[in-house]
């Protein structure tokens, strides 16, 4: 029997989520199990995007990166067929991350849910809290935090 029958693993386009889903989509290979990459993103025109990577830069991939969410899941998929995964579905989701995943860990019944550890140990992280940190605390089920940064 499987560990997992279940992965759900969140991206926002950067490279740093992209490792995370190919580490969840060796793991769904491995178990046999369906992967579901989720996308949480919030709809914004060309012009609003643009503006708010300006304003961003480093951390631009927070925009950029989910607008459009169908792009970024197509990319995910792909990363995860080519490392293994075979059952692959994609999910966007209005809204922002945390309450994001674990609404579709809910609706997919995951009993697993992979993340990667960008913000985890940064000052900000610290202080506001982190995607990574706060899944742990709040999704209910396993959670795999890769270490991608």
């Amino acid at each position: 029997m499987a560990a997992y029958h279940t992965v759900v693993v969140g991206t926002d386009g950067s490279d740093s989520s992209m490792a995370a889903v190919e580490k969840a989509a060796r793991v769904a290979a491995d178990a046999g199990a369906t992967l579901v990459v989720a996308c949480a993103f919030y709809p914004a025109d060309k012009e609003k995007v643009d503006k708010a990577a300006d304003v961003l830069r480093e951390e631009a991939y927070q925009v950029v990166g989910s607008a459009p969410a169908e792009d970024t899941l197509r990319t995910a998929r792909e990363r995860a067929v080519t490392v293994g995964a075979t059952d692959v579905r994609t999910v966007p989701v209005v809204g922002e991350p945390v309450d994001s995943l674990r609404k579709v860990v809910a609706e997919h019944s995951a009993d697993l849910l992979v993340v990667g550890n960008r913000g985890l140990n940064t000052l900000a992280g610290r202080i506001l809290g982190s995607v990574p940190s706060e899944v742990a605390r709040k999704s209910g089920v396993d959670v795999l935090i890769v270490h991608t940064t």
